[in-house]
Parts: structure tokens; C-alpha cells; sequence
């Protein structure tokens, strides 16, 4: 396809151009593909929102290369120093206390007193911000409340010439967006990924609260409907049935059309890796209703869980 384009020296530097003027770009990063624009361009923030038919008040996370631009965008604080050291660059995401001076599109935060931030640990998303002058404002490169793209022919899907320009950097390795932890007061899990409550406790030797409710949309993921295929979510499902897809998990399911395995040998990583890919396949395949079986909640199954109770809501 002519708008996506390989991993190359010569594209990288074609995405910079873009990136400075203010245009958008689909690229890869571990977690899923995003939507990219210069985080300090309200120009480019509302490209980015248009794109995506995304509501004004859902933040955007930013992506930085290092500490260097953070340090005057936003507040460090000793816990998430710590957090930094272990866990980035990776597929964890900080809500900070944004600097009044900050030169982040109060758009791209939604004008809160806060940012999300990250820095992403896919090689080929690392060369770009580390040639770039500004932080990347990235949410992931479907239209709102949709699936999350995991290749660059889902984004393809998603957009098809509206958008010009997609970076292709194969499979994404993680498959699920990355964990946020707000660590403003009370350290909490605003929404589950990679990286769990559990080994981020282990690093601040402090309570991790999980809470996706708030009356402030601070961070993505937040909303109560997401990462929909479109098509009514039964979970749980104790009982398969013939006319619905049905989406299963471990050894002992048989092979039928209408049986989908995020991992027949019982991978929560390679279910995450999965979910997206499936929930897209099943869609295209034409069935009007899918059944999911009970998942364990263990690990990166806490997230996988979370997604789809977002995508049946």
C-alpha cells in the first residue's frame, strides 16, 4: 500500500518532515500503533483529535525519547524517579504535575493540572524522538472507542487515506496500551497493561489503589466504553454457541470456525498479544455476537480483562 511505509533511514527522516510541520503520522510503538503529532503544536493536537473523533476531554499520553524535555514540561517527583529507573524506557504511563511554563498543547492534556507521560522502548519510535526537538502526542491509531491497532494494515484500516503516512514496525510486541499509575497522593492504577500493581509496589514499597472511576477523565482509558469491535460482548461464557464467535483460552477447546484462541497453550502475554487481532478477525468474518470465556485475572490478564469489559459495555 502506498501510505505505509517500512522501517528505513530514508522514512524515518520523511516522518521527521512531517512531524515538523505539524502533520500526523501512524507509527509503531510496543504496546499498539499510535497516531503521532509535535506535542507543543495546538495545530497538530487538533489534527490528532479530528483524526481520531476523539472527545476534547479525554488527555492524549506524551511520548519523550528521555528526561531531557520532561524535566521542563513537568514535575519529577522521587517516586516517579524510581518508577523511571526500573520500568522506562517501557510500556508504562506517569500522570505528572505539568510546570505552568510547560510548552505541551493544553489541548493535548485536556487543560488539566496534569500530564501523561511515557517513553516508549520500541527501537524504531526511540530513533525518531531522539532527532526530534519535541515530545510526540500519541493515543493509539484507531477512531475513538474502537479496537487498537497492533499492525500497520489495522491502521490502514482505520484511516485509510486520511491518513498518509504509516511507519511500518511489524507486530507490536505487547499487543495491550500501556499501564497507567497516577502518582499524585495515593499511587493508583488508573489503567491496567504490562507492568502490574504488583511489581510497582515492589519499587515504592507503598499501597497501589486501582481506579478507573473518576469524574475527571485524567488519563486514557478511562472511559466507560472502548476498545469495541462493534458487535455485543457476552463474558464469562460458561456455554459456546453455534452462531456467535466464541473466544477461548488454554488447551482443552477444539477447532471450529467459530472458535477463537487467544492461546491454546495458555499464555496470558500471547492471549494480549491476540485479543486485538481476534476481536478485529471476527468482525470482518461477519458474526453479529461474541462470547468470551472466563479469563484468568492474573498478571497481563488483569488488563485483558479490563479491555473486555470496556469492549462490552
Amino acid at each position: 500500500m502506498k501510505n505505509i511505509y517500512k522501517n528505513s533511514s530514508l522514512n524515518l527522516a520523511r516522518a521527521k518532515k512531517i512531524l515538523v510541520k505539524n502533520n500526523i503520522i501512524g507509527l509503531p510503538t510496543e504496546t499498539v500503533y499510535g497516531l503521532a503529532g509535535n506535542a507543543y503544536s495546538n495545530n497538530a493536537v487538533k489534527k490528532i483529535y479530528k483524526l481520531k473523533k476523539r472527545p476534547r476531554i479525554n488527555p492524549l499520553i506524551i511520548h519523550y525519547y528521555n528526561l531531557r524535555l520532561l524535566k521542563k514540561d513537568a514535575f519529577l517527583s522521587e517516586k516517579f524517579l524510581k518508577l523511571y529507573k526500573k520500568f522506562s524506557p517501557g510500556p508504562l504511563t506517569y500522570i505528572l504535575k505539568k510546570r505552568e511554563n510547560s510548552k505541551i498543547s493544553s489541548l493535548a492534556n485536556a487543560n488539566l493540572k496534569t500530564i501523561a507521560v511515557r517513553f516508549p522502548q520500541n527501537r524504531i519510535i526511540r530513533k525518531l524522538l531522539c532527532n526530534l526537538k519535541f515530545p510526540l502526542a500519541i493515543p493509539s491509531a484507531n477512531l475513538s472507542s474502537a479496537v487498537s491497532p497492533v499492525c500497520s494494515n489495522d491502521v490502514l484500516d482505520e484511516f485509510g487515506k486520511k491518513l498518509s503516512f504509516i511507519l511500518d514496525g511489524g507486530k507490536c510486541k505487547i499487543g495491550l496500551e500501556s499501564t497507567v499509575v497516577n502518582l499524585n497522593k495515593k499511587i493508583q492504577i488508573l489503567r491496567p497493561g504490562a507492568i502490574s500493581a504488583k511489581e510497582i509496589n515492589k519499587i515504592l514499597r507503598e499501597k497501589v489503589y486501582f481506579s478507573n472511576k473518576s469524574n475527571k477523565v485524567i488519563s486514557p482509558g478511562m472511559t466507560k466504553k472502548h476498545y469495541s469491535p462493534g458487535i455485543p460482548i457476552e463474558l464469562n461464557s460458561k456455554k459456546m454457541d453455534d452462531k456467535a464467535a466464541c473466544i477461548v483460552f488454554g488447551k482443552r477447546y477444539n477447532t471450529q470456525k467459530n472458535i477463537f484462541n487467544l492461546s491454546k497453550k495458555g499464555s496470558l502475554e500471547e492471549a494480549a498479544r491476540n485479543l486485538y487481532k481476534t476481536l478485529r478477525k471476527i468482525k470482518k468474518k461477519g458474526f453479529k455476537k461474541i462470547k468470551v470465556v472466563k479469563i484468568p485475572k492474573s498478571r497481563i490478564g488483569i488488563a485483558i480483562n479490563d479491555r473486555l469489559k470496556k469492549a462490552a459495555n
